[in-house]
């Protein structure tokens, strides 16, 4: 499955557009994560714990977009947006959408 942000591919032609897909995924951060992360911003750096959940949400939720994507025939997904929204202290909603499409290599 070739996926990306832009609305084309070099070297591809769109042959179909099958739809919009979505993947949605909510995580939460455990007290121990939230603690420690509140340590490393109170003396600097990045914070580890909430990058890793992150990342998750994120291959979580397109994951779903992508099995979705394959149950309507697609081979792509071009016009990817990923969304990051905070839905209460220590829930993360992330949310990838995109349109499903049948691609042809020129």
């Amino acid at each position: 499955m070739i996926v990306t942000t832009t609305n084309s591919l070099d070297g591809y032609s769109v042959d179909q557009y099958l739809g919009i897909v979505t993947g949605e995924t909510i995580i939460g951060a455990n007290i121990f994560k939230d603690f420690f992360a509140s340590i490393t911003d109170i003396v600097g750096g990045r914070s580890s714990a909430y990058e890793r959940v992150l990342r998750e949400a994120k291959a979580t939720a397109m994951t779903e977009m992508e099995m979705q994507a394959r149950a309507f025939g697609a081979n792509a997904i071009i016009g990817i947006d990923l969304d990051y929204e905070t839905i209460r202290e220590g829930m993360l909603m992330v949310t990838a959408s995109g349109t499903a499409v049948k691609v042809l290599k020129h």
